[in-house]
């Protein structure tokens, strides 16, 4: 085991011994499930902190999902104790959104402001449900909850850290 390295982003979970030889099927966590064929390793454990880098020795990318068979996994038994464990790849591999999209991990943690300029807090979770993302914002002693589409969020700025929305009426109490 290793220490995380500073650069880690979750592309998925192993959910899954998938066979006898030790692959696994994967829960994704990424837009992107084609990526997995151009990967050569990752890094797995049960969060950032403390990580085992293994090399892919085969990637499965079909409809039906992905299949990883991974270095160091080598029969069902140890694919099953890897089940839950999360799967990271160096930022630096890491596949970036189209114009216009971000990574969970780029927008949590901005300042939001509302158009006028009041601080409505900071961007502290985001809900992931079928239509659209929920933007979870605390600040104040307060919890708003805006929806991640663009008619709500006006302008973001990741190298600022900071947001821009429009709220209407209901969104704040």
């Amino acid at each position: 085991m290793i220490n995380a390295h500073p650069q880690l982003v979750a592309v998925g979970t192993i959910a899954k011994a998938f066979g006898i030889k030790g692959e696994v099927a994967v829960r994704l966590m990424t837009d992107s499930p084609a990526r997995f064929r151009l990967l050569k390793k990752v890094w797995v454990g049960a969060d950032s902190h403390a990580v085992t880098e293994r090399n892919v020795e085969r990637a499965s990318v079909e409809a039906r999902g992905v299949r990883l068979k991974l270095e160091g996994i080598d029969d069902r038994t140890a694919a099953e104790h890897a089940r839950g464990l999360i799967l990271f790849v160096d930022e630096a591999d890491s596949v970036r959104p189209e114009k216009g999209r971000y990574f969970v991990h780029d927008v949590i943690g901005l300042f939001v402001r509302d158009e006028q300029g009041n601080e409505l807090g900071t961007l502290e979770d985001v809900l992931q449900y079928p239509a659209h993302d929920i933007y979870v914002v605390r600040g104040g002693g307060r919890e708003i909850q805006i929806p991640a589409v663009k008619e709500f969020i006006t302008a973001i700025d990741i190298h600022a850290r900071s947001m821009t929305v429009r709220l209407i009426e209901g969104m704040v109490e």
